[in-house]
């Protein structure tokens, strides 16, 4: 019997299209297929007329499941590993699995395809040589905030993801915490009907973003330029100290205090403005 491999297996992230001819066999071929949503995953596979069993496995049953998981393919069993859309473990669940399948001796092999992330940071016109890649910002907004003053003054490119129903705050943080002349881009819908993507600086994209209601709908990836040529490296490192001051200082003080120890204009930190 040939050895058990553990596919990891790239989905589409709107187009059904882009479901390659390799991952279409290795699912018709495994013994089963671990799903992050088994109803949604269901649809991809019906399009293709792929009748393989699903299995749930999300970041609720992971680390139960993956015990069970590990032991058929110690039996010998092929297995592949999806998510809802996209790369499997790029801010979805399957780390642990594959992690568990490692230690255990399984082969576990990519089958690459398409990535929100990669697909997004193809089309920015931002550099991408080195980026920083961050997920999903925390839903709470003082723990927003915090992590965009820790990212001020970071010169990679960053790339987040967010939803629908928080474009609009995160986009208002990221202007308080970079500054409204960032360069960035908003990608939406990537490969589906209503793809979008938007180029120009924070306040730009934020203000389009406020007057087209079809711009705050559907699925998003932000990307944001690094701190380099086009940003002030001390107005930067002015908001992340900052923003470590506000939490025990009036935003005033904080602001005074920032500047002093940094350089960076006070006022650009007090009103979040360009500091010109």
């Amino acid at each position: 019997m040939p050895a058990a491999t553990l596919h990891v297996v790239a989905t589409p992230i709107g187009n059904l299209g882009d479901l390659s001819p390799r991952a279409q066999q290795v699912l018709r071929e495994v013994a089963a297929i671990c799903a992050e949503d088994t109803r949604r995953s269901a649809q991809l596979l019906g399009h293709f007329g792929i009748g393989t069993p699903l299995l749930a496995l999300h970041e609720h049953n992971e680390q139960q499941m993956a015990e069970r998981l590990v032991a058929r393919l110690l039996a010998g069993e092929s297995l592949a590993l999806v998510s809802d859309a996209g790369t499997p473990l790029v801010s979805d669940p399957g780390y642990r699995l594959v992690r568990a399948a490692r230690q255990a001796g399984v082969r576990v092999s990519p089958v690459p395809g398409p990535s929100a992330l990669i697909a997004a940071l193809s089309v920015a016109g931002l550099p991408s040589d080195r980026f920083a890649f961050e997920g999903f910002l925390p839903a709470k907004a003082s723990a927003r905030r915090e992590r965009l003053g820790a990212l001020a003054g970071e010169p990679r490119t960053l790339v987040f993801y967010e939803s629908a129903h928080r474009i609009d705050e995160s986009l208002a943080d990221l202007r308080a915490a970079f500054g409204d002349e960032r360069p960035a881009v908003l990608a939406r819908e990537l490969t589906k009907l209503f793809e979008t993507v938007l180029d120009g600086d924070l306040a730009s994209l934020h203000e389009r973003v406020l007057a087209d209601e079809n711009q705050r709908k559907g699925e998003f990836v932000l990307v944001v330029q690094g701190v380099g040529e086009d940003t002030d490296a001390k107005l930067a490192e002015g908001r992340r100290v900052h923003a470590i001051l506000a939490k025990q200082l009036p935003p005033s003080a904080a602001a005074r205090l920032a500047a002093e120890i940094t350089g960076a204009p006070r006022k650009a930190l007090y009103g979040g403005g360009s500091g010109e």
